[in-house]
């Protein structure tokens, strides 16, 4: 099996796991990863994550789609993420209660997850509330550009959470990170739970080497 032919299968088990744990649902979601020549894989526009098939991701070369069938019309948001930062793969899903967390008004968009595990704040950072665009808009991707870099995961309000990893299962796993800590967010609202302190928090950063940045 050659790397790229794993890296198609491994892109539709992990796409389909997503779905069937109800991460994303319908045809929802994109994904995107990058091979050693640079080019990219992405999931094809209008697919469902349950049913993608490894022989029809498109490939990208210079943001041109060269093979596979057409792909996601958010190709922007990836690139954007590929252009600031050392990204392999990055995931984009509609999951609930990301969504739901950004579209409450007292929500912090420079920090929208507040440090209630260790693991939230390992495989995320601070993770950035970026405001709505109509989906496909080019324009979350230079928003994401006016982050230069500072941060590996975002949640486009009213619309889902995208986040970047040094590989697709690193991404995967910490958005499936991302999506826990909000639904954690959501359940524990109101109910002044204690958070990790900035001693902790700092104690993260500094042993995994954590992005922290203002």
């Amino acid at each position: 099996m050659t790397p790229e032919t794993k890296l198609r299968e491994d892109i539709c088990l992990l796409a389909k796991s997503m779905f069937d744990r109800g991460l994303t649902g319908g045809s929802s979601g994109n994904i995107s990863a990058r091979l050693s020549d640079g080019k990219l894989l992405v999931t094809p526009t209008g697919s469902c994550f349950g049913r993608l098939d490894p022989a029809r991701l498109a490939v990208l070369d210079g943001g041109q789609h060269i093979a596979g069938d057409a792909p996601t019309k958010e190709v922007a948001l990836h690139a954007a993420f590929y252009d600031t930062r050392p990204t392999g793969a990055v995931v984009h899903l509609h999951s609930c209660h990301s969504v739901a967390l950004s579209v409450l008004p007292d929500t912090d968009p420079d920090n929208m997850l507040p440090a209630i595990t260790a693991y939230g704040v390992m495989k995320l950072g601070k993770v950035a509330l970026l405001p709505y665009f109509m989906p496909g808009d080019p324009a979350m991707g230079d928003a994401i550009k006016g982050l230069a870099g500072k941060r590996s995961a975002v949640v486009l309000a009213h619309h889902g959470p995208v986040v970047a990893g040094k590989d697709i299962e690193a991404a995967c796993y910490a958005m499936e990170e991302l999506e826990e800590t909000a639904k954690l967010t959501l359940m524990t609202r109101g109910m002044t739970p204690n958070l990790l302190n900035d001693a902790q928090i700092q104690g993260l950063v500094t042993k995994f080497g954590v992005e922290w940045d203002d």
